[in-house]
């Protein structure tokens, strides 16, 4: 089985007309299109020359962002009442395949306010543009470009959900991460007139993000992975017990808020590999996961080994390619996560009886093995 063209074959196939790619298709909690991985998925297709595909889900992110643009009016009525956001002003992180929020359940707003999708996108935009040329699909999105920068310039540092759908009490460095990049990341297109307000405020907004991370996601030298917000006069201060979380590789790839070889970034790193790295195996979320008995997530480890290319570690690279490649179902699917050696089992079959067995294919699994087995080859 060759498993980068099937990592590509699962992606095409299971891309939505309109341009949105289904986060699993078999898993029905999963049936819909997440920014954040959707942002991901494209980027990997740009990194095989599947230009269209990315250029559709970019088109498609812009209607669905546009379609509910009056909710940041809303927001920012909102804040200056001092009220706290609700549904009616928050823009969602996952739709319907169609572009459409999802209806609300009995459960409430699970996972719907999370801000790192609104940088990813960004990011994953523009470097679709750098690969491209393709400077018609920036100006076909102003719009949304404009919307989500004036988002993030509203709820950057408002608590919220993290990549993982938890923790919605706290700040979180890997979406703060994900907002620096996608502004960074539109502040370089300075040369377009039709962006020069949107580029100026990005490039300010970036800056204020960058520094909040250097003075409070670091401590004991290395970046921790939840912030308590700043309230009543008092700054944001770092969450002791949040621990390790394999998301931090963000804040140096691919957003590069800070150095491959930042100390920090360096120390952070170590962590992960120290902590959440099995030997000879996967990479886990963070040590306290439950999520299906807390298995080796497929993504990560490619993240890891997509750490390993930038920094000269080819042989790590390969050793982590081969463990994915290694996990792969007989026709060559991948699923989120790998159950052979997992952090809680007794929480395993609770999961099971939930929502089914494990996702897979899970597309953001097959575009990071696309992302790591180009970055090796490059």
């Amino acid at each position: 089985m060759d498993l980068f063209q099937h990592s590509i074959n699962v992606i095409i196939e299971n891309q939505h007309p309109e341009g949105a790619y289904v986060a699993c298709p078999t898993f029905a909690t999963y049936n819909f299109c997440w920014l954040r991985d959707g942002s991901f998925v494209a980027y990997a297709m740009d990194k095989v020359g599947q230009h269209a595909s990315a250029a559709a889900f970019y088109r498609w992110v812009g209607r669905t962002i546009t379609r509910y643009a009056a909710k940041v009016d809303v927001l920012e009525s909102m804040l200056k009442r001092g009220e706290k956001p609700d549904h009616t002003a928050i823009l969602n992180t996952r739709f319907t395949l169609e572009g459409f929020e999802e209806e609300r359940s009995e459960e409430g707003e699970w996972g719907n306010f999370q801000v790192d999708g609104y940088g990813s996108w960004l990011w994953g935009l523009a470097e679709h543009v750098k690969m491209t040329g393709d400077t018609t699909l920036l100006l076909d999105l102003i719009e949304p470009i404009k919307v989500s920068v004036r988002y993030l310039q509203l709820v950057w540092q408002l608590p919220n959900y993290d990549c993982w759908e938890e923790h919605p009490e706290y700040l979180h460095p890997y979406s703060l991460a994900s907002i620096y990049g996608g502004l960074a990341a539109i502040a370089e297109f300075d040369s377009m007139p039709e962006l020069a307000a949107c580029v100026r405020d990005a490039r300010e907004l970036a800056g204020e993000v960058k520094r909040f991370l250097a003075s409070f996601a670091i401590y004991d030298g290395r970046f921790i992975k939840h912030l308590t917000p700043a309230q009543k006069g008092k700054p944001a201060k770092p969450v002791l017990r949040s621990g390790i979380d394999a998301s931090l590789l963000g804040l140096t790839i691919p957003y590069s808020v800070f150095d491959l070889e930042d100390p920090a970034v360096v120390a952070t790193v170590g962590a992960i590999e120290k902590d959440l790295h099995l030997p000879d195996g996967g990479v886990y979320r963070y040590k306290e996961d439950v999520y299906y008995g807390g298995g080796e997530w497929i993504l990560l480890t490619a993240w890891l080994g997509w750490y390993y290319t930038m920094t000269g570690k080819k042989t790590q690279a390969r050793q982590m390619l081969k463990w994915i490649e290694s996990s792969a179902a007989q026709n060559g699917d991948l699923a989120e996560q790998v159950s052979g050696h997992l952090l809680a089992p007794s929480q395993y079959k609770s999961w099971v009886e939930k929502w089914g067995l494990v996702a897979s294919p899970l597309l953001w699994s097959h575009a990071m093995v696309i992302i790591l087995q180009k970055a090796i080859e490059e």
